[in-house]
């Protein structure tokens, strides 16, 4: 057990003055550094050795005056000697230490002075042999105390998974694989950390491996087995003639090492593989990140692109923080100098229950459990300002991992979650000592998080923890979109909607959205918030999901808006999520946090009510509605072609075409969508309606074409593209407006302030992937192009990844048109609109893409837009809008007044 840094000072102070006037290397070098250990309680025969021989970088061979394999390498020079030549003499045995046995820290001395580097952060320190004491904490290592600020991208986390991941692949070659690999891999890692963590003395793991197994690896699993035997028996029960090093090794318990496993087999290799293992610094790999890490290293596919999924701590705080962290934070602030008032928060805090109901390896769990015991120390410092008096460390902590739950699918990343759970109060419990002077550890371990390997939508919340005992829920549940959810999450989703009409359009985290408000309906005081995908905010899931949460009281506390949580493997988009906190209670003060781009950091806004569209605004919610709402065209989709590409012509197939068949150009039109609306690429397509069966056996490259549609439809899967084999040479799908039409492209980038819309003359041929209003005028035009309406989609409109994606049945047909306009403000908006357009004619050889890049906007059509919006903003009302925002919640009152006399005439006619 690691000394208390008070004693550690006391002993620093006495080898000071022992050897305050030693001078002579030769003599009593040696002696000096068996004492220095002695200061931190550790034997340097334990630990390092003396005369180590090594291959300098010259060639030529030396002695190292001390090396501690993988930590320190001591240079020691006569009194007053010079210290930079004694750090370049160490720096030249590098070349003949093997790798992993390189040393993190470098420490010169002349006797009275010392001067200790740190390789890895780059740092230096220089004092005196009398100002020892004052400098015993940058020997935390020495002492067996290492904490660690983590470093989210810090490359030790991808290299431990990566050296676990190659002993993992060779275990399970060798026959080793299932539940017997993955509960061995967990034992691993934690003997990993516990000796870099002072739970194991430092390298005791390490030194139990190395000189004492067989170099090709034969015995190693034996030595292996013993170990985890002598780790999960009392000390008082060992038997009495145990090899003294393995009984060495302290008594853990927690049910961890508990079942027995088969003995596994090594070779040469994989006892080389955890040697490398063992030489890392575990102290320093963080048990929230790692835990994801380590479960990928299952996946051959995944470990491909470590360090790309894993939840980051940055992330996890936009959660924890305005979930509990913060209101917890600012009590704190309130009573920290009101003694009877903070000792009771603390036993608050001690009182509150976490689940997380898709814990994965713990992430959040362990996030929040080590922000839980910050608070705690904060506590603790003051309550205790006065260090005069040793303070029983033992008592006074009161929070615990017992205090957290979680529900996992998968076995394996349960024990993660679990033994990362202890490895973070181990590694708070040191921060507590270092902070009051005294060693504090969980040994054996008594208690633990509730980790349970159980299917969440299946599974009684209440079995798990009482909803009269928790205080939060959250977590990051499993997204899936309805075309990604297996059979088996399908029929989860069945069940848990079985009472919801068009639940089948839910993306798969709902499900964990109704069951947090069913388990919370037995305690309101609970709060929830969860990671999701940003569509349960969008499109037509929020008239399913949120008819049916705010049915049942939920409320909105908290939310981050559009947000990119992390990048996927290479080549795939990131995911674009957010954040949603509620509880069945009301909240005085409601928070958004918003960002102005998807991967910038959040500011935040004061709410008076967060509705499903994360919007300032009423609780309003957009159903699919067939017709326009008010007074305005329909919008349609474009034609369907169904025609597998052959009715399809790029600009070489209308070349060859016209070269053959001259004649054929009447029956050739341009082919309209998105992409080539918006950046101006050119496609076409054989528009045969009307054409007669002699006209057609006229064009032979024409016909070839048309056989080729019926074959491919009479292939198709889907039963009506099948029946329309009968008529090859038409649209499946033929909605090609007979009039000039507006057209709207239904999926366009978030970049863009406005989405591009034109008029279009009836011979351009349109595609599904654009809507189109007959008959719109420029009075429509005006209103659908403003910011007023953009505003509208922006939050209205589903997304693909973060591009939105608009829709005809939930954004057009319940777009709040301006009421009983006169001509005045129609004329305005009809002349503004026309100014748009005449801006855009300015640059006939520009893409509407260039046009509305944010970055080369001409300042004409910025002018114009702007003239746009002024006279859209005037005829909704007589007053100035300060942003979107604004205007968006002032589109949701105006719907709802809209909608209620017409809800009250359905009403009334039901009667």
């Amino acid at each position: 057990m690691p000394l208390s840094w008070n004693e550690i000072k006391d002993r620093a102070l006495k080898f000071s003055q022992e050897w305050a006037d030693e001078a002579s290397e030769d003599a009593e070098a040696k002696s000096f550094w068996d004492a220095f250990f002695t200061v931190f309680g550790v034997s340097r025969r334990r630990v390092a050795t003396f005369e180590q021989p090594v291959k300098k970088s010259d060639g030529h061979g030396g002695f190292i005056d001390l090396l501690w394999k993988g930590i320190l390498l001591v240079e020691h020079k006569s009194r007053g000697k010079d210290l930079n030549r004694a750090y370049q003499q160490a720096k030249d045995y590098f070349p003949g230490i093997q790798d992993r046995d390189l040393p993190r820290y470098i420490l010169v001395s002349d006797f009275a002075r010392f001067r200790l580097y740190d390789l890895e952060e780059d740092t230096e320190h220089e004092f005196t042999l009398k100002n020892l004491y004052k400098n015993v904490r940058r020997f935390g290592f020495v002492a067996g105390y290492q904490t660690t600020s983590y470093k989210e991208q810090d490359p030790v986390n991808i290299k431990a998974a990566e050296r676990m991941g190659k002993l993992h692949d060779k275990l399970k070659a060798a026959g080793y694989a299932g539940h017997e690999l993955e509960v061995y891999l967990v034992r691993l890692l934690f003997c990993l950390f516990a000796e870099d963590t002072s739970i194991f003395e430092r390298r005791q793991f390490q030194d139990l491996i190395e000189p004492r197994t067989a170099a090709d690896g034969r015995d190693l699993a034996q030595w292996l087995g013993s170990l985890f035997e002598v780790l999960n028996t009392p000390e008082d029960q060992l038997l009495k003639n145990l090899d003294e090093q393995l009984a060495a090794f302290p008594y853990v318990n927690g049910s961890l090492f508990a079942e027995h496993l088969r003995t596994a087999a090594f070779d040469r290799d994989m006892r080389d593989n955890l040697l490398e293992c063992c030489a890392l610094d575990w102290s320093r790999i963080s048990p929230a990140i790692f835990g994801a890490l380590f479960q990928s290293v299952m996946d051959q596919q995944k470990r491909r692109h470590l360090g790309a999924h894993y939840t980051t701590e940055k992330n996890i705080l936009k959660l924890i923080g305005p979930l509990f962290l913060d209101e917890l934070r600012a009590e704190f602030l309130k009573v920290k100098n009101q003694r009877k008032k903070l000792a009771e928060f603390h036993q608050r805090l001690a009182r509150l229950k976490f689940l997380d109901p898709a814990c994965g390896c713990g992430n959040f769990l362990v996030i929040a459990y080590r922000e839980l015991r910050e608070l705690e120390l904060d506590i603790l410092r003051a309550l205790h300002q006065d260090r005069s008096q040793l303070l029983d460390v033992q008592s006074e902590i009161l929070c615990n991992v017992d205090q957290f739950y979680g529900i996992e699918l998968e076995e394996f990343p349960a024990q993660i979650a679990q033994t990362a759970m202890w490895l973070m109060d181990h590694q708070m419990n040191l921060k507590v000592s270092e902070e009051f002077g005294q060693y504090f550890s969980r040994l054996p371990l008594t208690t633990s998080a509730a980790i349970i390997h159980a299917n969440a939508l299946q599974r009684d919340w209440r079995e798990i923890v009482p909803p009269q005992e928790l205080s939060y829920i959250l977590g990051n549940p499993p997204f899936g979109g309805k075309k990604e959810q297996s059979a088996a999450q399908k029929a989860d989703m069945v069940r848990i909607f079985a009472d919801v009409k068009g639940a089948g359009v839910l993306d798969f985290v709902a499900a964990w959205y109704r069951k947090a408000a069913e388990y919370m309906a037995e305690n309101p005081a609970i709060k929830t918030a969860f990671v999701s995908t940003n569509s349960i905010t969008q499109g037509e899931q929020v008239g399913v999901l949120w008819a049916d949460l705010l049915r049942r009281g939920v409320k909105i506390h908290f939310a981050h808006r559009t947000f990119q949580w992390s990048s996927e493997a290479r080549g795939k988009a990131a995911v674009h999520c957010v954040i949603i906190g509620f509880g069945l209670n009301d909240v005085a003060e409601k928070r958004i946090f918003d960002y102005e781009t998807v991967q910038s950091d959040p500011h935040e806004i004061r709410a008076n009510n967060i509705n499903p569209y994360l919007v300032d605004a009423p609780d309003a919610l957009l159903t699919k509605r067939m017709f326009p709402l008010c007074d305005a065209p329909e919008m349609d989709f474009g034609s369907k072609a169904a025609d597998f590409g052959h009715l399809t012509l790029s600009e070489d197939d209308r070349t060859e075409l016209l070269q053959q068949h001259p004649n054929a150009v009447f029956w050739v039109r341009p082919f309209i969508g998105s992409e080539e609306f918006i950046n101006g690429t050119r496609r076409y397509c054989l528009w045969l309606k009307g054409i007669s069966a002699d006209e057609l056996r006229s064009y032979p490259w024409i016909l070839r074409r048309v056989e080729a549609v019926r074959t491919a439809r009479l292939k198709s899967v889907d039963a009506n593209t099948r029946r329309w084999a009968e008529f090859p040479s038409l649209f499946q799908a033929d909605r090609q407006p007979t009039t000039d039409y507006l057209l709207f492209p239904k999926v366009s980038s978030e970049r863009r302030k406005y989405v591009p819309l034109g008029f279009c003359e009836p011979h351009l041929i349109t595609n599904p992937t654009v809507l189109v209003v007959p008959g719109a005028t420029h009075f429509h035009f005006g209103v659908l192009q403003s910011a007023m309406h953009m505003a509208w989609m922006r939050y209205t409109a589903g997304r693909l990844e973060s591009r939105y994606q608009y829709s005809n049945t939930i954004v057009y047909n319940n777009f709040p048109w301006p009421q009983a306009i006169t001509d005045k403000p129609r004329q305005a908006i009809e002349a503004a609109a026309q100014g748009v357009l005449e801006a855009r004619a300015h640059f006939p050889d520009a893409s509407l893409a260039a046009l509305y890049d944010p970055l080369t906007t001409p300042p004409e059509l910025v002018k114009a837009h702007r003239k746009l919006d002024a006279a859209v903003d005037a005829a909704y009302a007589k007053r100035k809008f300060t942003g979107d925002r604004d205007r968006l919640a002032f589109l949701f009152e105006l719907y709802q007044q809209i909608l209620s006399p017409l809800s009250a005439k359905k009403n009334l006619g039901r009667k």
